[in-house]
């Protein structure tokens, strides 16, 4: 009986390790992709001219491939996201895992999962139909896609990210920590924001580090809402394009060194999230080293 549970545990074991294994080898597989297929074109072009060249014409009698416009967009657009979404995703969090009577956490619970199901094309045509012709006439500009039609959408988006996995990260700090603190004479919103907080914040950081990473890799609604021009990033009313609509909107009648310069894009984009993902790791084994 014991061989056979011995035998069983090795099994399951061998299945995870395999099924671990493959998901290495499929990033192995398109980050060798990427750099095969970019690095060409980098050369090609020249790394300067290509990173902090503020021209993209890349259909034009001489083109030019210049992507400083679109790096600048996505950080901006990106970081203008979290400095909305953020905030707002974290008092949520804590006030559904602290504060919420049990029928409305239901509620905003179903709502937040919702908001997480909705395709990104959907929100993209709410913000195209209603966003963008409402920034048009707030701000009276002569265009509403713009810069801040997407960092408003982006926000959006990443709440549910945020929010959940924030909750989830709250509720699984000891209840003995909040008796602890109450005991002491700390107020619950003491007790939630400098006891709670600071005990789920490895979690909070990966939830705000996933809705980094979906606010960069987001293509489809931002192209919608954000005009898709590549200009550079000169103001919150400008036209503009992000890193991932440039590959979208031109990949698919690209061919010579256009298709490898939009490869080269794709390059740089996933170089920005493994950055991200490295910098999550680093602060996370910092955590656990404390």
């Amino acid at each position: 009986m014991k061989k056979k549970s011995n035998l069983l545990e090795n099994i399951i074991h061998g299945i995870f390790l395999l099924l671990g294994l493959v998901t290495i080898g499929c990033v192995l597989l398109i980050t060798v992709y990427l750099v095969i297929s970019g690095i060409p074109a980098i050369l090609e072009i020249g790394l300067v001219d290509f990173l902090f060249g503020d021209t993209w014409a890349s259909t034009a009698a001489e083109p030019k491939f210049g992507i400083l416009p679109f790096i600048l967009t996505s950080v901006y657009g990106t970081a203008g996201a979290i400095l909305l979404g953020v905030p707002i995703g974290f008092l949520t969090a804590v006030y559904l895992a602290k504060m919420a009577p049990k029928k409305i956490k239901e509620v905003v619970n179903q709502a937040v999962s919702m908001l997480a199901g909705i395709p990104s094309v959907i929100y993209g045509f709410v913000g195209m139909m209603v966003l963008v012709p409402g920034i048009r006439k707030l701000f009276n500009v002569p265009d509403g896609a713009s810069l801040l039609s997407a960092i408003i959408v982006l926000a959006i988006m990443i709440l549910p990210s945020i929010i959940k996995m924030s909750v989830t990260a709250l509720e699984a700090v000891p209840k003995e920590y909040e008796d602890a603190s109450l005991a002491l004479g700390a107020t619950p919103e003491e007790t939630w924001f400098r006891v709670s907080v600071p005990a789920a914040r490895s979690g909070i950081a990966a939830a705000v580090v996933l809705g980094v990473g979906r606010a960069i890799g987001e293509a489809m609604a931002v192209m919608m809402v954000a005009g898709n021009a590549s200009n550079m990033p000169d103001s919150l009313f400008q036209s503009v394009r992000f890193l991932t609509t440039a590959v979208a909107s031109e990949m698919g009648y690209a061919s010579g060194l256009q298709r490898e310069a939009l490869f080269s894009i794709a390059l740089v984009l996933f170089l920005f999230i493994m950055l991200i993902n490295a910098v999550l790791n680093f602060f996370l084994k910092g955590e656990k080293t404390e």
